[in-house]
């Protein structure tokens, strides 16, 4: 059975694995960037783990407008309590769990998270190819974002509650 919980401090080694199995290089998240994450945004980082593996995880900020600034990839603060939008910065599962739905159950959980915690929706940027599968999940393509973050074309996608 695969569980659902808010991220540890333990967890840091398996997610640095599991974000360099998933982004390129330049894309990844850095080892830094995951203690900053893990330090103000537990409550927005979400892990799947199934017998004390970790599977997969979702995390973001909480920010104040519709789409994600390249600047929310390397700097956290803690998240308000109410309102705002739910960004996603990363949804990445490990190889060998790819294909089990592990990222439609951690999107799942973010968007009951920001149903409870009263957030105007959820943002994230995504590649091309990721388009479909967000659009399955309700989200809408609002067109080629504005960041440039691992010199990748990022589309923004919204899905407002």
């Amino acid at each position: 059975m695969i569980t659902l919980r808010n991220v540890r401090p333990t967890d840091l080694d398996r997610l640095v694995l599991i974000e360099n199995e998933g982004f390129t290089a330049d894309e990844a998240a850095t080892r830094e960037a995951f203690i900053e994450r893990i330090r103000f945004i537990p409550d927005t980082f979400i892990v799947a783990e199934q017998e004390g593996t970790l599977l997969g995880y979702v995390n973001g900020p909480i920010i104040d407008q519709p789409y994600i600034t390249d600047d929310l990839f390397t700097e956290s603060q803690a998240n308000p309590a109410r309102g705002g939008y739910q960004s996603i910065l990363g949804l990445a599962v490990s190889g060998q769990a790819r294909g089990r739905g592990v990222a439609k159950l951690l999107m799942d959980k973010l968007e009951e998270l920001a149903e409870t915690n009263d957030r105007e929706g959820i943002t994230l940027t995504c590649k091309e190819e990721l388009i479909p599968f967000y659009e399955k999940l309700g989200f809408a393509n609002e067109g080629v974002s504005e960041s440039e973050h691992g010199g990748i074309r990022w589309y923004n996608l919204l899905k407002r509650r």
